[in-house]
């Protein structure tokens, strides 16, 4: 889904920025787009996501810099061969991805777990696919 929207957003620029048609289209194109834009139900995911980033982007920032912290010390540690130096950076490093998973189980778990999934579009009435008819031999 991720590359379909991706797709669909970089065609757009494509277009736009690459346009013969010239301001008078652009100037179509972008009067469209903020009419969209500005739908409430548009703006009403817009601050759904911007709350779920908020609730989200509280609890990581500090467990990813103590983890930062510690793989910088493991490293710069004095005296330890490069094996060690290497252990000790591992060890660190897969104790703040345990941290961080921590942090985001417990901001998920605050916030209800993630968003969810939007509905695809054209999912209202679709049939489902029939049964190919088996092949009598």
């Amino acid at each position: 889904m991720k590359g379909k929207i991706g797709l669909v957003i970089g065609l757009g620029a494509g277009y736009v920025l690459g346009s013969r048609a010239g301001r008078e289209r652009y100037e179509q194109i972008k009067t469209q787009w903020l009419k969209v834009w500005n739908l409430d139900p548009v703006q009403e995911q817009v601050s759904r996501v911007q709350d779920f980033a908020k609730s989200q982007a509280a609890a990581v920032p500090g467990a990813v810099w103590t983890g930062a912290v510690k793989v910088v010390k493991a490293v710069s540690k004095s005296g330890a061969t490069p094996g060690e130096k290497l252990d000790g950076a591992i060890d660190a490093t897969k104790d703040a991805a345990e941290k961080v998973a921590d942090a985001k189980e417990s901001s998920d778990a605050k916030s209800g777990g993630s968003m969810p999934a939007a509905k695809p579009v054209g999912s209202e009435g679709a049939k489902p696919a029939s049964a190919k008819p088996k092949n009598k031999a």
